[in-house]
Protein backbone atom coordinates (compact mmCIF):
# COMPACT_ATOMS: atom_id res chain seq x y z
CA UNK A 1 0.00 0.00 0.00
CA UNK A 2 0.86 3.92 -1.21
CA UNK A 3 2.31 6.02 1.87
CA UNK A 4 0.94 9.37 2.14
CA UNK A 5 3.24 12.64 3.52
CA UNK A 6 -0.46 14.30 4.55
CA UNK A 7 -2.85 11.82 5.68
CA UNK A 8 -6.41 13.35 6.34
CA UNK A 9 -7.83 13.45 9.46
CA UNK A 10 -10.39 10.76 8.40
CA UNK A 11 -7.12 8.73 7.66
CA UNK A 12 -5.64 9.03 10.36
CA UNK A 13 -8.54 8.44 12.53
CA UNK A 14 -8.88 4.83 10.98
CA UNK A 15 -5.29 4.23 11.57
CA UNK A 16 -6.19 5.79 15.23
CA UNK A 17 -8.79 2.79 15.45
CA UNK A 18 -6.81 0.40 14.46
CA UNK A 19 -4.23 0.91 16.89
CA UNK A 20 -7.17 1.53 19.89
CA UNK A 21 -7.97 -2.05 18.73
CA UNK A 22 -4.69 -3.26 18.50
CA UNK A 23 -4.48 -2.06 21.96
CA UNK A 24 -7.53 -3.73 23.71
CA UNK A 25 -6.53 -6.99 22.53
CA UNK A 26 -3.16 -6.44 24.35
CA UNK A 27 -1.29 -6.67 21.03
CA UNK A 28 1.97 -5.39 19.95
CA UNK A 29 2.97 -4.02 16.81
CA UNK A 30 5.35 -7.15 16.35
CA UNK A 31 2.17 -9.46 16.38
CA UNK A 32 0.37 -7.60 13.70
CA UNK A 33 3.30 -7.32 11.33
CA UNK A 34 3.60 -11.07 11.87
CA UNK A 35 -0.11 -11.03 10.82
CA UNK A 36 0.11 -9.18 7.59
CA UNK A 37 3.56 -10.01 6.45
CA UNK A 38 4.78 -6.57 6.88
CA UNK A 39 7.55 -5.38 9.11
CA UNK A 40 6.76 -3.26 11.83
CA UNK A 41 7.46 0.56 10.56
CA UNK A 42 4.99 -0.45 7.97
CA UNK A 43 2.35 -1.29 10.48
CA UNK A 44 3.13 2.10 12.81
CA UNK A 45 2.99 3.93 9.53
CA UNK A 46 -0.36 2.29 8.84
CA UNK A 47 -1.62 3.37 12.51
CA UNK A 48 -0.60 6.70 12.16
CA UNK A 49 -2.63 7.12 8.86
CA UNK A 50 0.08 8.05 6.67
CA UNK A 51 0.53 4.17 5.06
CA UNK A 52 -2.92 3.32 3.70
CA UNK A 53 -4.26 -0.29 4.56
CA UNK A 54 -7.17 -2.76 2.72
CA UNK A 55 -10.27 -4.16 3.45
CA UNK A 56 -8.99 -7.24 3.59
CA UNK A 57 -6.41 -6.28 6.15
CA UNK A 58 -8.75 -4.88 8.21
CA UNK A 59 -10.93 -7.60 9.20
CA UNK A 60 -7.75 -9.83 9.07
CA UNK A 61 -6.76 -7.50 12.40
CA UNK A 62 -10.02 -7.77 13.56
CA UNK A 63 -10.50 -11.56 13.45
CA UNK A 64 -7.12 -11.74 15.50
CA UNK A 65 -8.07 -8.99 17.71
CA UNK A 66 -11.17 -10.91 18.95
CA UNK A 67 -12.70 -7.73 18.24
CA UNK A 68 -16.51 -9.17 18.77
CA UNK A 69 -18.15 -5.69 17.52
CA UNK A 70 -19.21 -6.25 14.00
CA UNK A 71 -20.78 -3.01 13.40
CA UNK A 72 -17.62 -1.22 14.48
CA UNK A 73 -15.43 -3.51 12.05
CA UNK A 74 -17.62 -3.11 8.98
CA UNK A 75 -17.61 1.13 9.48
CA UNK A 76 -13.73 0.52 9.86
CA UNK A 77 -13.86 -1.48 6.59
CA UNK A 78 -15.98 1.19 4.73
CA UNK A 79 -13.48 4.17 5.68
CA UNK A 80 -10.65 1.58 3.86
CA UNK A 81 -13.03 1.03 0.48
CA UNK A 82 -11.67 2.62 -2.44
CA UNK A 83 -13.70 5.90 -2.79
CA UNK A 84 -14.90 8.32 -5.17
CA UNK A 85 -12.55 11.60 -4.97
CA UNK A 86 -14.49 13.97 -2.86
CA UNK A 87 -15.84 17.52 -4.50
CA UNK A 88 -13.71 19.51 -1.51
CA UNK A 89 -10.13 17.71 -3.12
CA UNK A 90 -10.00 20.49 -5.90
CA UNK A 91 -9.31 22.56 -2.85
CA UNK A 92 -6.10 20.82 -1.94
CA UNK A 93 -2.76 22.81 -1.99
CA UNK A 94 -4.59 25.99 -2.20
CA UNK A 95 -6.98 25.90 1.26
CA UNK A 96 -5.77 25.02 4.47
CA UNK A 97 -6.05 21.21 5.03
CA UNK A 98 -8.22 21.49 7.77
CA UNK A 99 -11.57 23.14 5.81
CA UNK A 100 -10.88 20.32 3.76
CA UNK A 101 -11.18 17.88 6.77
CA UNK A 102 -14.18 19.30 8.14
CA UNK A 103 -16.15 19.37 4.58
CA UNK A 104 -14.84 15.35 4.92
CA UNK A 105 -15.76 14.55 8.46
CA UNK A 106 -19.74 16.47 7.47
CA UNK A 107 -19.58 14.33 4.39
CA UNK A 108 -19.44 10.82 5.78
CA UNK A 109 -21.74 11.45 9.35
CA UNK A 110 -24.17 10.23 9.84
CA UNK A 111 -25.82 13.16 11.61
CA UNK A 112 -24.55 17.02 12.45
CA UNK A 113 -25.14 19.06 15.52
CA UNK A 114 -23.41 22.51 15.84
CA UNK A 115 -23.21 25.42 18.54
CA UNK A 116 -22.60 28.71 17.45
CA UNK A 117 -22.23 31.70 19.79
CA UNK A 118 -20.87 34.42 17.62
CA UNK A 119 -22.16 33.62 14.21
CA UNK A 120 -24.80 31.78 12.15
CA UNK A 121 -23.18 28.25 11.15
CA UNK A 122 -21.00 27.73 8.48
CA UNK A 123 -23.51 25.15 6.64
CA UNK A 124 -26.51 27.80 6.55
CA UNK A 125 -24.69 30.78 5.75
CA UNK A 126 -25.24 32.98 2.50
CA UNK A 127 -21.85 33.97 0.44
CA UNK A 128 -22.43 37.49 1.56
CA UNK A 129 -22.21 36.93 4.86
CA UNK A 130 -19.67 34.29 4.66
CA UNK A 131 -17.48 36.79 2.91
CA UNK A 132 -17.99 39.28 5.79
CA UNK A 133 -16.78 36.56 8.38
CA UNK A 134 -13.62 35.89 6.30
CA UNK A 135 -13.03 39.25 5.61
CA UNK A 136 -12.86 40.08 9.16
CA UNK A 137 -9.85 37.61 10.07
CA UNK A 138 -6.34 38.66 11.22
CA UNK A 139 -3.92 39.65 9.84
CA UNK A 140 -6.34 40.03 6.69
CA UNK A 141 -6.56 37.31 4.02
CA UNK A 142 -5.62 37.83 0.38
CA UNK A 143 -8.61 38.39 -1.64
CA UNK A 144 -8.14 35.55 -3.57
CA UNK A 145 -8.52 32.94 -0.53
CA UNK A 146 -11.33 35.05 1.04
CA UNK A 147 -13.32 34.32 -2.60
CA UNK A 148 -11.81 30.43 -2.14
CA UNK A 149 -13.38 29.67 1.59
CA UNK A 150 -16.51 31.61 0.67
CA UNK A 151 -16.90 28.88 -2.66
CA UNK A 152 -16.10 26.11 -0.58
CA UNK A 153 -18.08 26.93 2.26
CA UNK A 154 -21.07 27.29 0.10
CA UNK A 155 -20.24 24.14 -1.60
CA UNK A 156 -20.67 22.46 2.33
CA UNK A 157 -24.48 22.85 1.71
CA UNK A 158 -24.23 19.83 -0.74
CA UNK A 159 -24.18 17.60 2.32
CA UNK A 160 -27.91 19.41 3.60
CA UNK A 161 -29.28 19.05 -0.35
CA UNK A 162 -27.94 15.87 -1.50
CA UNK A 163 -30.53 12.65 -2.57
CA UNK A 164 -30.15 11.54 1.21
CA UNK A 165 -29.12 14.85 3.00
CA UNK A 166 -27.66 14.53 6.49
CA UNK A 167 -29.79 15.12 9.57
CA UNK A 168 -29.09 18.69 11.05
CA UNK A 169 -29.53 20.40 14.36
CA UNK A 170 -27.90 23.89 14.82
CA UNK A 171 -28.18 25.97 17.94
CA UNK A 172 -27.76 29.41 18.24
CA UNK A 173 -27.32 31.55 20.88
CA UNK A 174 -29.44 35.24 20.41
CA UNK A 175 -26.07 37.07 19.97
CA UNK A 176 -25.09 35.03 17.24
CA UNK A 177 -28.34 36.73 15.24
CA UNK A 178 -27.93 40.12 16.09
CA UNK A 179 -24.18 40.13 14.68
CA UNK A 180 -24.43 42.63 11.41
CA UNK A 181 -21.73 40.61 9.36
CA UNK A 182 -22.02 42.45 6.47
CA UNK A 183 -24.05 45.08 7.79
CA UNK A 184 -27.67 45.20 8.15
CA UNK A 185 -29.26 44.30 5.06
CA UNK A 186 -26.63 41.18 4.76
CA UNK A 187 -27.67 40.52 8.18
CA UNK A 188 -31.30 40.45 7.49
CA UNK A 189 -30.84 38.39 4.33
CA UNK A 190 -29.01 35.72 6.17
CA UNK A 191 -32.09 35.50 8.92
CA UNK A 192 -34.57 35.34 6.76
CA UNK A 193 -32.43 32.42 4.32
CA UNK A 194 -31.70 30.62 8.60
CA UNK A 195 -35.65 30.53 8.97
CA UNK A 196 -36.42 28.94 5.22
CA UNK A 197 -33.55 26.37 6.07
CA UNK A 198 -35.22 25.61 9.16
CA UNK A 199 -38.55 24.78 7.61
CA UNK A 200 -36.80 21.76 5.69
CA UNK A 201 -37.20 18.20 7.42
CA UNK A 202 -33.33 17.13 8.02
CA UNK A 203 -32.91 20.85 9.75
CA UNK A 204 -33.42 21.90 12.63
CA UNK A 205 -32.29 25.54 14.45
CA UNK A 206 -32.84 25.90 18.25
CA UNK A 207 -32.30 29.57 19.89
CA UNK A 208 -30.82 29.70 23.25
CA UNK A 209 -31.61 33.60 24.14
CA UNK A 210 -29.93 35.92 26.66
CA UNK A 211 -32.49 34.70 29.16
CA UNK A 212 -29.97 31.47 29.84
CA UNK A 213 -28.08 33.48 31.67
CA UNK A 214 -24.91 31.08 30.98
CA UNK A 215 -24.05 28.04 28.80
CA UNK A 216 -21.83 25.28 29.39
CA UNK A 217 -18.09 25.27 27.55
CA UNK A 218 -15.86 28.17 26.15
CA UNK A 219 -18.11 30.06 23.64
CA UNK A 220 -16.34 28.37 20.91
CA UNK A 221 -17.97 27.05 17.94
CA UNK A 222 -18.30 23.11 18.14
CA UNK A 223 -19.32 20.40 15.61
CA UNK A 224 -20.39 17.23 16.70
CA UNK A 225 -20.47 14.78 14.01
CA UNK A 226 -22.13 11.22 14.38
CA UNK A 227 -20.12 8.37 12.50
CA UNK A 228 -21.53 4.83 11.27
CA UNK A 229 -20.92 3.63 15.00
CA UNK A 230 -21.23 5.60 17.75
CA UNK A 231 -17.20 4.61 18.54
CA UNK A 232 -16.81 6.50 15.16
CA UNK A 233 -17.94 10.06 16.58
CA UNK A 234 -16.11 13.69 16.19
CA UNK A 235 -15.88 16.48 17.66
CA UNK A 236 -14.16 19.51 15.66
CA UNK A 237 -13.93 22.38 17.66
CA UNK A 238 -13.18 25.80 16.44
CA UNK A 239 -9.95 28.12 17.67
CA UNK A 240 -8.04 31.42 16.38
CA UNK A 241 -5.26 29.26 14.84
CA UNK A 242 -7.76 26.58 12.95
CA UNK A 243 -9.87 23.33 13.88
CA UNK A 244 -9.13 21.04 16.61
CA UNK A 245 -10.47 17.32 16.07
CA UNK A 246 -11.18 15.05 18.85
CA UNK A 247 -12.65 11.67 19.44
CA UNK A 248 -11.00 10.95 22.99
CA UNK A 249 -14.81 9.29 24.91
CA UNK A 250 -14.28 11.89 27.85
CA UNK A 251 -14.66 14.40 25.02
CA UNK A 252 -17.35 13.13 23.13
CA UNK A 253 -18.85 12.47 26.36
CA UNK A 254 -18.48 16.15 27.56
CA UNK A 255 -19.90 17.36 24.26
CA UNK A 256 -22.94 15.65 24.21
CA UNK A 257 -24.17 16.45 27.55
CA UNK A 258 -23.17 20.69 25.93
CA UNK A 259 -25.22 19.77 23.49
CA UNK A 260 -28.38 17.94 25.58
CA UNK A 261 -27.94 21.16 27.66
CA UNK A 262 -28.57 23.25 24.63
CA UNK A 263 -31.47 21.57 23.24
CA UNK A 264 -32.90 21.68 26.81
CA UNK A 265 -32.42 25.47 27.11
CA UNK A 266 -33.63 26.16 23.70
CA UNK A 267 -36.61 27.41 22.48
CA UNK A 268 -38.29 24.78 20.09
CA UNK A 269 -37.77 25.03 16.40
CA UNK A 270 -41.01 27.32 15.62
CA UNK A 271 -40.63 29.54 18.25
CA UNK A 272 -36.95 29.78 17.40
CA UNK A 273 -38.16 31.08 13.70
CA UNK A 274 -40.47 33.45 15.06
CA UNK A 275 -37.76 34.99 17.29
CA UNK A 276 -35.15 34.97 14.20
CA UNK A 277 -38.14 36.70 12.39
CA UNK A 278 -38.65 39.43 14.98
CA UNK A 279 -34.79 40.05 14.99
CA UNK A 280 -34.55 40.65 11.17
CA UNK A 281 -37.52 42.61 11.11
CA UNK A 282 -35.62 45.03 13.48
CA UNK A 283 -32.80 45.05 10.73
Amino acid sequence: MPTRPTPTERQQRLGAELRRMRLAAGKTTEYAAGLLGLDRTKVSNMEAGIRATSPERIRILASNYDCADQAYVDALVAMAEPRQRGWWEQYRGTLPQGLLDVSELEWYATRLRTLQTVHVPGLLQLSGYARAIFDSALPPLPTSEVELRVAQRMQRKQVLERETPVDYIAYVHEWALRMHFGGQRTAREQLQFLCEMSERDNIEVRVLTVEADAFPGAGHAVLYASGAVPQLDTVQLDSAHGGEFTHAEAQLAKYRAHMDWWHEKSLDSQASRDFIHNIARQL
